[in-house]
Protein backbone atom coordinates (compact mmCIF):
# COMPACT_ATOMS: atom_id res chain seq x y z
CA UNK A 1 0.00 0.00 0.00
CA UNK A 2 1.77 3.23 -1.15
CA UNK A 3 1.21 6.31 0.86
CA UNK A 4 1.10 10.19 -0.11
CA UNK A 5 4.12 11.20 1.27
CA UNK A 6 2.36 14.79 1.72
CA UNK A 7 -0.41 13.32 3.93
CA UNK A 8 2.39 12.97 6.81
CA UNK A 9 1.60 15.99 9.54
CA UNK A 10 5.17 17.07 9.64
CA UNK A 11 5.34 17.62 5.42
CA UNK A 12 1.67 18.47 5.09
CA UNK A 13 2.39 21.52 7.66
CA UNK A 14 5.89 22.61 5.76
CA UNK A 15 3.82 22.63 2.04
CA UNK A 16 1.61 25.78 1.29
CA UNK A 17 -1.52 25.95 1.73
CA UNK A 18 -2.40 25.95 -1.92
CA UNK A 19 -0.35 22.33 -2.43
CA UNK A 20 -1.70 21.20 0.94
CA UNK A 21 -5.32 21.71 -1.07
CA UNK A 22 -5.17 20.59 -4.18
CA UNK A 23 -3.37 16.73 -4.66
CA UNK A 24 -3.57 17.11 -8.90
CA UNK A 25 -1.96 20.67 -8.44
CA UNK A 26 0.98 19.16 -6.23
CA UNK A 27 1.95 16.49 -8.70
CA UNK A 28 2.03 18.91 -11.48
CA UNK A 29 4.10 21.02 -9.32
CA UNK A 30 6.14 18.20 -8.47
CA UNK A 31 6.57 17.10 -11.97
CA UNK A 32 7.72 20.47 -13.04
CA UNK A 33 10.15 21.24 -10.25
CA UNK A 34 12.15 17.79 -11.03
CA UNK A 35 12.47 18.92 -14.95
CA UNK A 36 13.48 22.75 -14.23
CA UNK A 37 15.75 21.73 -12.59
CA UNK A 38 17.00 19.26 -15.10
CA UNK A 39 16.80 21.97 -17.56
CA UNK A 40 19.20 24.16 -16.21
CA UNK A 41 21.73 21.73 -15.53
CA UNK A 42 21.19 21.45 -19.89
CA UNK A 43 21.29 24.98 -20.07
CA UNK A 44 24.64 24.91 -19.35
CA UNK A 45 26.01 21.32 -20.13
CA UNK A 46 24.73 21.81 -23.65
CA UNK A 47 26.56 24.47 -24.88
CA UNK A 48 29.78 23.24 -22.51
CA UNK A 49 29.44 19.98 -24.97
CA UNK A 50 29.84 22.36 -28.08
CA UNK A 51 32.94 24.18 -26.49
CA UNK A 52 34.42 21.85 -24.38
CA UNK A 53 34.01 18.76 -26.42
CA UNK A 54 34.13 20.24 -30.08
CA UNK A 55 36.01 23.16 -29.67
CA UNK A 56 32.83 26.05 -31.40
CA UNK A 57 32.88 28.89 -32.34
CA UNK A 58 30.78 32.34 -32.07
CA UNK A 59 28.79 31.58 -34.95
CA UNK A 60 28.28 27.69 -33.95
CA UNK A 61 27.26 28.84 -30.37
CA UNK A 62 24.68 31.22 -32.34
CA UNK A 63 23.47 28.01 -34.99
CA UNK A 64 22.88 25.56 -32.25
CA UNK A 65 21.15 28.07 -29.75
CA UNK A 66 19.20 28.79 -32.75
CA UNK A 67 18.31 25.35 -33.65
CA UNK A 68 16.38 24.59 -30.66
CA UNK A 69 14.20 27.68 -30.78
CA UNK A 70 13.71 27.79 -34.75
CA UNK A 71 10.68 25.25 -34.12
CA UNK A 72 9.12 28.11 -32.21
CA UNK A 73 8.88 29.41 -35.61
CA UNK A 74 7.53 27.22 -37.89
CA UNK A 75 5.35 24.98 -35.75
CA UNK A 76 4.06 27.26 -32.70
CA UNK A 77 0.48 28.39 -34.49
CA UNK A 78 -0.58 25.33 -36.34
CA UNK A 79 0.52 23.26 -32.69
CA UNK A 80 -1.73 25.52 -30.76
CA UNK A 81 -4.57 25.23 -33.61
CA UNK A 82 -4.34 21.09 -33.37
CA UNK A 83 -4.48 21.20 -29.74
CA UNK A 84 -7.02 23.12 -29.27
CA UNK A 85 -9.55 21.08 -31.54
CA UNK A 86 -8.92 17.98 -29.40
CA UNK A 87 -8.51 16.41 -25.85
CA UNK A 88 -5.62 14.91 -24.52
CA UNK A 89 -2.85 18.11 -23.67
CA UNK A 90 -2.23 15.98 -20.91
CA UNK A 91 -0.89 12.91 -23.11
CA UNK A 92 0.84 15.16 -25.42
CA UNK A 93 3.04 16.61 -22.43
CA UNK A 94 3.60 13.31 -21.13
CA UNK A 95 4.60 11.98 -24.87
CA UNK A 96 6.55 15.32 -25.03
CA UNK A 97 8.44 15.00 -22.06
CA UNK A 98 9.57 11.36 -22.74
CA UNK A 99 10.59 11.79 -26.34
CA UNK A 100 12.97 14.70 -25.04
CA UNK A 101 14.54 12.24 -22.60
CA UNK A 102 15.33 9.96 -25.01
CA UNK A 103 16.39 12.32 -27.38
CA UNK A 104 19.20 13.96 -24.77
CA UNK A 105 20.52 10.31 -23.94
CA UNK A 106 21.80 10.35 -27.62
CA UNK A 107 24.66 12.97 -27.00
CA UNK A 108 26.15 10.74 -24.00
CA UNK A 109 26.02 7.66 -26.00
CA UNK A 110 27.63 9.14 -29.24
CA UNK A 111 30.36 10.83 -27.15
CA UNK A 112 31.03 7.21 -25.45
CA UNK A 113 31.24 5.95 -29.04
CA UNK A 114 33.29 9.08 -30.03
CA UNK A 115 31.10 9.69 -32.96
CA UNK A 116 29.73 13.03 -31.43
CA UNK A 117 29.79 15.79 -33.73
CA UNK A 118 28.06 19.80 -33.92
CA UNK A 119 25.32 18.06 -36.60
CA UNK A 120 24.78 15.40 -33.87
CA UNK A 121 23.84 18.49 -31.34
CA UNK A 122 21.85 20.75 -34.07
CA UNK A 123 19.66 17.96 -34.90
CA UNK A 124 18.80 16.81 -31.60
CA UNK A 125 18.48 20.44 -30.28
CA UNK A 126 16.13 21.15 -33.06
CA UNK A 127 14.10 17.93 -32.44
CA UNK A 128 14.03 18.57 -28.35
CA UNK A 129 12.97 22.19 -29.41
CA UNK A 130 9.92 20.92 -31.89
CA UNK A 131 8.42 18.38 -28.70
CA UNK A 132 8.68 21.45 -26.28
CA UNK A 133 6.41 23.10 -28.44
CA UNK A 134 3.90 21.16 -28.08
CA UNK A 135 4.20 20.60 -24.26
CA UNK A 136 4.12 24.43 -23.78
CA UNK A 137 1.06 25.09 -26.29
CA UNK A 138 -0.68 23.06 -23.54
CA UNK A 139 0.79 24.05 -20.43
CA UNK A 140 -1.72 27.08 -20.02
CA UNK A 141 -4.80 25.35 -20.48
CA UNK A 142 -3.70 22.86 -17.84
CA UNK A 143 -2.82 25.01 -15.70
CA UNK A 144 -5.92 26.94 -15.71
CA UNK A 145 -7.85 23.60 -15.56
CA UNK A 146 -5.83 22.38 -12.19
CA UNK A 147 -6.96 26.08 -10.39
CA UNK A 148 -9.83 28.06 -9.65
CA UNK A 149 -8.87 31.85 -10.72
CA UNK A 150 -8.24 33.50 -7.61
CA UNK A 151 -5.33 30.48 -7.18
CA UNK A 152 -4.00 31.99 -10.56
CA UNK A 153 -1.48 34.09 -8.70
CA UNK A 154 -0.44 31.70 -6.38
CA UNK A 155 0.25 28.69 -8.38
CA UNK A 156 2.11 31.01 -11.18
CA UNK A 157 4.34 31.82 -8.09
CA UNK A 158 4.65 28.54 -6.92
CA UNK A 159 6.22 27.20 -10.12
CA UNK A 160 8.44 29.99 -10.58
CA UNK A 161 9.31 29.28 -7.44
CA UNK A 162 10.68 25.86 -8.33
CA UNK A 163 12.32 27.47 -11.61
CA UNK A 164 14.08 29.89 -9.05
CA UNK A 165 15.52 26.78 -6.54
CA UNK A 166 16.22 25.20 -9.99
CA UNK A 167 18.17 28.36 -11.01
CA UNK A 168 20.37 27.58 -7.99
CA UNK A 169 20.44 23.91 -7.47
CA UNK A 170 20.74 22.99 -11.49
CA UNK A 171 22.97 25.78 -12.56
CA UNK A 172 25.43 25.56 -9.83
CA UNK A 173 25.24 21.28 -10.39
CA UNK A 174 25.11 21.61 -13.79
CA UNK A 175 28.51 22.97 -13.94
CA UNK A 176 30.34 20.84 -11.36
CA UNK A 177 28.97 17.97 -12.95
CA UNK A 178 30.50 18.70 -16.34
CA UNK A 179 33.87 19.45 -14.45
CA UNK A 180 33.32 16.23 -12.62
CA UNK A 181 32.08 14.04 -15.16
CA UNK A 182 32.33 15.66 -18.80
CA UNK A 183 29.28 17.68 -20.16
CA UNK A 184 28.01 14.89 -22.19
CA UNK A 185 27.43 12.85 -19.31
CA UNK A 186 25.70 15.87 -17.14
CA UNK A 187 22.95 15.41 -20.08
CA UNK A 188 21.54 12.24 -18.68
CA UNK A 189 20.80 14.47 -15.53
CA UNK A 190 17.99 16.03 -17.48
CA UNK A 191 16.53 12.88 -19.10
CA UNK A 192 16.04 11.54 -15.88
CA UNK A 193 13.60 15.10 -15.07
CA UNK A 194 12.06 14.55 -18.27
CA UNK A 195 10.75 10.95 -16.97
CA UNK A 196 9.89 12.12 -13.57
CA UNK A 197 8.16 15.14 -15.00
CA UNK A 198 6.27 12.55 -17.22
CA UNK A 199 5.03 9.92 -14.46
CA UNK A 200 4.00 12.75 -12.20
CA UNK A 201 2.19 14.19 -15.05
CA UNK A 202 0.48 11.20 -15.26
CA UNK A 203 -0.57 11.37 -11.90
CA UNK A 204 -2.03 14.34 -11.70
CA UNK A 205 -5.05 13.26 -13.57
CA UNK A 206 -5.72 16.52 -14.88
CA UNK A 207 -9.36 17.24 -15.79
CA UNK A 208 -9.19 19.19 -19.37
CA UNK A 209 -12.58 21.24 -20.51
CA UNK A 210 -13.71 19.67 -23.97
CA UNK A 211 -12.97 21.53 -27.12
CA UNK A 212 -15.35 24.33 -27.97
CA UNK A 213 -16.24 24.50 -31.64
CA UNK A 214 -18.14 27.05 -31.02
CA UNK A 215 -15.28 29.45 -30.77
CA UNK A 216 -13.82 28.85 -33.97
CA UNK A 217 -11.09 26.59 -34.94
CA UNK A 218 -8.91 28.64 -37.24
CA UNK A 219 -5.27 28.36 -37.28
CA UNK A 220 -4.69 32.06 -37.05
CA UNK A 221 -7.79 32.90 -34.21
CA UNK A 222 -4.86 33.10 -31.73
CA UNK A 223 -2.87 35.59 -33.55
CA UNK A 224 -6.03 37.62 -34.05
CA UNK A 225 -7.15 37.80 -30.43
CA UNK A 226 -3.50 39.12 -29.25
CA UNK A 227 -3.47 41.61 -31.75
CA UNK A 228 -7.09 42.87 -30.79
CA UNK A 229 -6.37 42.97 -27.31
CA UNK A 230 -4.54 46.02 -25.69
CA UNK A 231 -2.95 44.19 -22.30
CA UNK A 232 -1.64 41.36 -24.45
CA UNK A 233 -0.23 42.96 -27.40
CA UNK A 234 2.02 45.53 -24.93
CA UNK A 235 3.13 42.28 -23.08
CA UNK A 236 3.95 40.64 -25.95
CA UNK A 237 5.72 43.61 -27.83
CA UNK A 238 7.84 44.20 -24.91
CA UNK A 239 8.58 40.40 -23.94
CA UNK A 240 9.40 39.89 -27.23
CA UNK A 241 11.72 42.85 -27.64
CA UNK A 242 13.46 41.68 -24.49
CA UNK A 243 13.71 38.37 -25.74
CA UNK A 244 15.66 38.91 -29.08
CA UNK A 245 18.08 40.84 -27.05
CA UNK A 246 18.51 38.62 -24.65
CA UNK A 247 19.16 35.80 -26.78
CA UNK A 248 21.94 37.88 -28.57
CA UNK A 249 23.68 37.69 -25.10
CA UNK A 250 22.55 34.12 -24.49
CA UNK A 251 24.22 33.31 -27.12
CA UNK A 252 27.39 34.69 -26.25
CA UNK A 253 27.37 34.81 -22.56
CA UNK A 254 29.27 31.56 -21.98
CA UNK A 255 31.51 32.14 -24.81
CA UNK A 256 32.43 35.14 -23.59
CA UNK A 257 32.76 34.32 -19.73
CA UNK A 258 35.05 31.29 -20.35
CA UNK A 259 37.11 32.51 -22.77
CA UNK A 260 37.75 36.29 -22.79
CA UNK A 261 36.78 36.70 -18.91
CA UNK A 262 38.72 33.25 -17.76
CA UNK A 263 35.77 31.50 -15.41
CA UNK A 264 35.94 27.90 -15.27
CA UNK A 265 32.76 25.59 -15.83
CA UNK A 266 32.66 25.22 -12.42
CA UNK A 267 32.64 28.59 -11.28
CA UNK A 268 30.73 29.69 -14.17
CA UNK A 269 28.06 26.93 -12.59
CA UNK A 270 27.72 29.08 -9.54
CA UNK A 271 27.66 32.35 -10.88
CA UNK A 272 24.72 31.32 -13.01
CA UNK A 273 23.07 29.96 -9.62
CA UNK A 274 23.48 33.73 -8.41
CA UNK A 275 20.51 34.29 -10.28
CA UNK A 276 18.54 31.89 -8.05
CA UNK A 277 18.91 33.77 -4.96
CA UNK A 278 17.61 36.58 -6.84
CA UNK A 279 14.88 34.70 -8.37
CA UNK A 280 14.07 33.16 -5.03
CA UNK A 281 13.70 36.32 -3.39
CA UNK A 282 11.73 37.77 -6.39
CA UNK A 283 9.25 34.79 -5.80
CA UNK A 284 8.73 35.71 -2.18
CA UNK A 285 8.44 39.49 -2.90
CA UNK A 286 6.08 39.28 -5.90
CA UNK A 287 2.71 38.83 -4.73
CA UNK A 288 3.90 41.50 -1.98
CA UNK A 289 4.83 44.17 -4.65
CA UNK A 290 1.80 43.23 -7.11
CA UNK A 291 -0.62 44.25 -4.00
CA UNK A 292 0.87 47.64 -3.72
CA UNK A 293 1.41 48.68 -7.05
CA UNK A 294 -1.11 46.51 -9.17
CA UNK A 295 -0.43 43.90 -11.24
CA UNK A 296 -0.27 45.96 -14.65
CA UNK A 297 3.17 47.65 -13.00
CA UNK A 298 4.59 44.58 -10.92
CA UNK A 299 4.64 43.24 -14.65
CA UNK A 300 6.65 46.62 -15.62
CA UNK A 301 8.79 46.50 -13.18
CA UNK A 302 9.65 43.17 -14.22
CA UNK A 303 10.65 44.15 -17.81
CA UNK A 304 12.89 46.24 -16.69
CA UNK A 305 14.70 44.78 -13.96
CA UNK A 306 14.91 41.28 -15.35
CA UNK A 307 17.24 43.07 -18.58
CA UNK A 308 18.75 46.04 -16.42
CA UNK A 309 21.27 44.29 -14.14
CA UNK A 310 23.05 42.76 -17.11
CA UNK A 311 25.06 45.60 -18.67
CA UNK A 312 27.32 44.70 -16.19
CA UNK A 313 28.52 41.51 -17.73
CA UNK A 314 30.07 43.66 -20.84
CA UNK A 315 31.19 46.28 -18.03
CA UNK A 316 33.29 43.60 -16.52
CA UNK A 317 35.32 42.99 -19.83
CA UNK A 318 36.69 46.38 -18.58
CA UNK A 319 37.65 45.01 -14.53
CA UNK A 320 40.97 44.94 -13.04
CA UNK A 321 41.18 41.79 -11.36
CA UNK A 322 39.18 38.78 -11.40
CA UNK A 323 37.59 38.77 -8.30
CA UNK A 324 35.63 42.22 -9.61
CA UNK A 325 34.97 40.04 -12.71
CA UNK A 326 32.89 37.89 -10.80
CA UNK A 327 31.31 40.54 -8.44
CA UNK A 328 29.67 42.21 -11.55
CA UNK A 329 28.77 38.74 -12.39
CA UNK A 330 27.26 37.74 -9.37
CA UNK A 331 25.51 41.12 -9.43
CA UNK A 332 23.91 40.82 -12.65
CA UNK A 333 23.43 37.44 -12.21
CA UNK A 334 21.36 38.02 -9.12
CA UNK A 335 19.61 41.40 -10.41
CA UNK A 336 18.12 39.55 -13.03
CA UNK A 337 16.74 36.48 -11.59
CA UNK A 338 14.94 38.97 -9.46
CA UNK A 339 13.28 40.59 -12.05
CA UNK A 340 12.84 37.70 -13.65
CA UNK A 341 10.49 36.36 -11.73
CA UNK A 342 8.21 39.65 -11.04
CA UNK A 343 7.97 39.51 -14.79
CA UNK A 344 6.97 35.67 -15.22
CA UNK A 345 5.21 35.73 -12.38
CA UNK A 346 2.92 38.57 -13.08
CA UNK A 347 2.74 37.47 -16.68
CA UNK A 348 1.43 33.74 -16.31
CA UNK A 349 -1.42 35.33 -13.48
CA UNK A 350 -2.25 37.87 -16.55
CA UNK A 351 -1.88 35.18 -19.16
CA UNK A 352 -4.48 32.49 -17.46
CA UNK A 353 -6.88 35.27 -16.35
CA UNK A 354 -7.57 36.88 -19.62
CA UNK A 355 -7.61 34.35 -22.81
CA UNK A 356 -11.00 32.52 -23.65
CA UNK A 357 -10.76 28.93 -22.66
CA UNK A 358 -11.51 27.78 -26.07
CA UNK A 359 -8.50 29.57 -27.55
CA UNK A 360 -5.95 29.17 -24.76
CA UNK A 361 -3.50 26.92 -26.81
CA UNK A 362 -4.23 28.62 -30.23
CA UNK A 363 -3.42 32.13 -28.28
CA UNK A 364 -0.31 29.91 -26.42
CA UNK A 365 0.75 28.74 -30.01
CA UNK A 366 0.72 32.69 -31.70
CA UNK A 367 2.36 34.19 -28.39
CA UNK A 368 5.27 31.20 -28.61
CA UNK A 369 5.50 32.06 -32.69
CA UNK A 370 6.22 36.01 -31.83
CA UNK A 371 7.99 35.81 -28.33
CA UNK A 372 9.90 32.43 -28.26
CA UNK A 373 10.28 33.14 -32.62
CA UNK A 374 12.24 36.09 -32.51
CA UNK A 375 14.75 34.13 -30.25
CA UNK A 376 16.68 32.10 -32.92
CA UNK A 377 16.61 35.17 -35.11
CA UNK A 378 18.16 36.52 -31.70
CA UNK A 379 21.24 34.16 -31.31
CA UNK A 380 22.19 34.30 -35.08
CA UNK A 381 22.55 38.10 -34.98
CA UNK A 382 24.33 37.34 -31.58
CA UNK A 383 26.62 35.16 -33.02
CA UNK A 384 26.92 37.52 -36.50
CA UNK A 385 27.37 40.62 -34.20
CA UNK A 386 30.23 38.70 -32.24
CA UNK A 387 32.14 37.27 -35.00
CA UNK A 388 32.25 40.98 -36.62
CA UNK A 389 32.40 43.52 -33.81
CA UNK A 390 33.99 41.02 -30.84
CA UNK A 391 31.88 39.58 -27.88
CA UNK A 392 31.93 42.67 -25.81
CA UNK A 393 30.63 45.28 -28.01
CA UNK A 394 28.23 42.89 -29.26
CA UNK A 395 26.88 42.37 -25.43
CA UNK A 396 26.63 45.93 -25.24
CA UNK A 397 24.13 46.42 -28.17
CA UNK A 398 21.85 42.99 -26.88
CA UNK A 399 21.72 44.00 -22.77
CA UNK A 400 20.82 48.04 -23.87
CA UNK A 401 18.72 46.97 -26.23
CA UNK A 402 16.61 44.46 -24.05
CA UNK A 403 16.13 47.15 -21.49
CA UNK A 404 14.21 49.03 -23.81
CA UNK A 405 12.16 46.51 -24.54
CA UNK A 406 9.78 47.92 -21.64
CA UNK A 407 8.95 50.80 -23.28
CA UNK A 408 5.96 49.73 -25.08
CA UNK A 409 3.95 49.07 -21.76
CA UNK A 410 4.10 52.74 -20.85
CA UNK A 411 1.26 54.38 -23.17
CA UNK A 412 -0.52 51.04 -23.00
CA UNK A 413 -3.92 49.85 -20.57
CA UNK A 414 -0.98 47.80 -18.38
CA UNK A 415 -0.08 50.62 -16.52
CA UNK A 416 -3.59 50.57 -15.01
CA UNK A 417 -4.68 47.07 -14.57
CA UNK A 418 -4.70 47.11 -11.01
CA UNK A 419 -6.29 43.91 -10.16
CA UNK A 420 -6.73 40.19 -12.37
CA UNK A 421 -9.75 41.06 -14.30
CA UNK A 422 -12.80 38.74 -14.30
Amino acid sequence: MRADVASLPLVRRLLPELLRRNLAFRHFWTGQTISLLGDQITMIALPLVAVLELDAGPAEMGYLTAANLIPNLLFSIHAGAWIDRRAGRRRVMIAADLGRAALLVTIPVAAWLGLLSMAQLYVVAFAVGSLTVLFWVSYNAIFAALLARDDYMNGSALLNGSRAVSFMAGTSAGGLLVQALTAPVALLADAVSFVASALFMRASGATEPEPEPGIGSGITDGLRWLARHPIMRADLAAAATINLFNFMFFALFILYATNELGVSPGTLGLVLGAAAVGSVLGSLVTGRIQRRIGVGPAFALGCFVFPAPLLLVPLAGNASSHVQVLVLLFLAEFGSGLGVMILDITAGAMTAALVPEGLRSRVSGAFMVVNNGVRPIGSLAGGALGSWLGLQPALWIATVGAVAGVLWLLPSPVMRLRELPD
